[in-house]
């Protein structure tokens, strides 16, 4: 929003949130009834409109994965964090698509030469399209955007766009919607012009809209891609198109570069910032060393719509089962069949913290793989080489997340060393974080707990140290009971079977079941040790999030929610392998080996992480 919102400021479709496209439907209906049931021939310009709006938002779509993916890389232009408050801010960038929709749905039946069909291709239209664009369209756009930093206009206007000093793809088209009402006005010149003269055509259309989103996407993707031979070659281009360097610096020094896409006007009126240049030569660099890899997976096949690089909306949240995207399978068993061929792993976002670059890396298989003894060979073979990329980049610390360790794959990531005897990065499975977590969500003055689910290596710890504490602990199944007992070798009485479900705190893991969660009296807090939460069945109970602690302030470049945390929050997973990095700790600390609980916690806590339940 800008500092001062002047009228016109919200779109006149804001109150209908989520179903803001039905706005579009009655002409999307009346032109399909048109084609199908209409007398006069078919105009294939009134047909094509809503699949023109859907190529522009795949359009749009791919410029933000593809902007993410490089900034998550490390080739941002301008390295400052993303934040949530942008992500929300520029949510709705759709919406000026929804507008030109309505606009050209209106223009074809209010203007008389509309009515009449376009042709498919004119190259003359086209050729004229492009000469319009560049004489009167640039010349206006650039004293418009000069008015629009008058202090009058910015405040009620324009402060919106500037908001972002990190621009994504989308900042581009974040703009008040009087803002969008002028800059139709202005791209309409060359569209109106040629349709009154009869040059119009439907490709002149769709090449003149598809560039200025294509420019628009290239100015605001804060990464530089465009070499430095291409103007050495022809040195006239760099007064016809602008590189995104170009423009980051018009959202970082506000007072230079106005011109839309070709630089001249900027070279004409004095405008041009004098660094423009050495900051496209040093912005081409090569992507940037980790320090702490998180190394994670797709828990499910739609989880890749929920990826940073993905759709924004929904990695800015907490993920949940999202009805329509089960509209997109299409899409979704197209990147299953990509990652089977490709199968490495990828970057998906990158923080700083401490002097300390951090990236989260995803190997594309998914937790149903994981399932299935006979895909452990290629799973482990997938971690194996991430650990190998991650070292030979130059990084410290690689922590294991999700599936990624477990005592039947690759025993708790132990093997990994095993395999690398000589691996200097340390490979951290946060099993000892996790214990101390979970003890320490433990309400205080309690003296039983019922400990059920899968036992792992966290559900042993677990045990250990509340018999440590004389914290009683209770279990469901003989098994799990004959189990602990053997392996902690306790005095009589520290750990009991017991299925009287009297207890009120459960630590339960992976393999809680549907009967004992019914089973559980009314008010039984649930905290889960596993790196999945338990299906929440009782509405009369307490469910706590899997082991997580808030992140500090001063962590940068989160806009993103770890699977179902929510924001800034972290799982202790990929914390403990920050923490490893910052205390600068050199061992491994997976397999069979634990750290000392009590050192990882208060480390944790000097470093500014928060447990998600207060003490108190």
């Amino acid at each position: 929003m800008a500092s001062t919102p002047g009228i016109l400021t919200d779109w006149p479709w804001t109150p209908l949130g989520s179903f803001k496209y039905v706005v579009l439907a009655p002409w999307v209906i009346h032109s399909t009834y048109s084609h199908m049931f209409g007398n006069e021939g078919t105009d294939l310009f009134y047909i094509l409109v809503f699949p023109f709006l859907l190529w522009r938002m795949l359009h749009n779509q791919v410029w933000i994965s593809l902007s993410r993916y490089q900034t998550a890389r490390g080739k941002a232009i301008v390295d400052k964090g993303l934040e949530f408050e942008q992500v929300d801010r520029e949510r709705d960038w759709d919406d000026q698509i929804i507008f030109n929709g309505m606009l050209f749905y209106l223009g074809r039946c209010i203007l008389p030469r509309a009515k009449t069909n376009l042709t498919i291709w004119r190259g003359d239209g086209l050729v004229m399209t492009m000469l319009l664009h560049a004489g009167p369209v640039e010349y206006l756009y650039y004293w418009l955007h000069r008015a629009l930093h008058h202090h009058f206009l910015y405040s009620r206007y324009h402060s919106h766009h500037h908001s972002s000093i990190v621009t994504e793809p989308i900042t581009s088209v974040t703009h008040p919607f009087a803002e969008h009402i002028t800059y139709f006005m202005l791209f309409a010149i060359p569209m109106i012009s040629t349709l009154w003269i009869g040059t119009a055509s439907i490709t002149s259309y769709f090449v003149y809209i598809t560039y200025i989103d294509f420019m628009n996407n290239l100015g605001h993707c804060n990464f530089e891609f465009i070499p430095n031979w291409i103007f050495s070659l022809i040195p006239p281009l760099k007064y016809l198109i602008y590189t995104p360097s170009y423009h980051s610096l018009h959202h970082t020094q506000f007072r230079t570069n106005y011109s839309l896409f070709m630089p001249i006007y900027d070279y004409m009126y004095g405008t041009m910032d004098k660094c423009s240049e050495t900051l496209h030569e040093s912005s081409l660099r090569k992507e940037e060393s980790p320090d702490v890899v998180h190394l994670t997976h797709l828990p499910s096949a739609k989880s890749i719509y929920q990826l940073p690089v993905a759709f924004a909306s929904l990695a800015s949240k907490p993920h949940t089962s999202t009805w329509y995207l089960w509209l997109l399978w299409p899409v979704t068993l197209w990147s299953m069949m990509l990652t089977r061929i490709f199968g490495g792993s990828f970057v998906i976002e990158r923080q700083r913290f401490d002097k300390h670059r951090l990236q989260t890396w995803v190997i594309p298989k998914y937790s149903l793989q994981y399932s299935l003894s006979w895909k452990n060979e290629a799973i482990n073979r997938a971690i194996e080489d991430a650990i190998l990329e991650a070292a030979q980049k130059g990084a410290k610390v690689i922590s294991l997340g999700l599936l990624n360790q477990g005592e039947g794959l690759n025993s708790y990531g132990g093997i990994y060393v095993q395999r690398n005897p000589r691996l200097k990065i340390k490979v951290v499975d946060g099993s000892s974080f996790a214990v101390a977590v979970t003890l320490n969500s433990i309400p205080k003055g309690t003296t039983q707990v019922i400990l059920t689910g899968n036992l792992t290596k966290v559900a042993y710890a677990l045990a250990f140290f509340l018999c440590q504490r004389d914290v009683q602990v209770v279990t469901l199944k003989n098994a799990e009971y004959l189990k602990l007992t053997k392996s902690l070798n306790t005095t009589e009485g520290k750990v009991i079977h017991d299925r009287s479900y009297a207890q009120k705190i459960w630590l339960v893991g992976d393999g809680l079941s549907k009967q004992e969660q019914l089973s559980a009296p009314k008010g039984t807090i649930f905290i889960p040790f596993s790196q999945f939460p338990p299906k929440q069945l009782r509405r009369d109970c307490f469910y706590h999030h899997t082991p997580a602690m808030k992140i500090p302030k001063s962590l940068e470049n989160v806009y993103s929610c770890e699977n179902w945390l929510p924001r800034r929050v972290m799982s202790a997973w990929r914390i403990a392998g920050i923490v490893h990095a910052l205390e600068d700790w050199n061992e491994h600390e997976c397999g069979d080996t634990m750290s000392n609980i009590d050192k990882v916690w208060k480390a944790t806590l000097r470093h500014g992480f928060q447990p998600l339940i207060s003490e108190d």
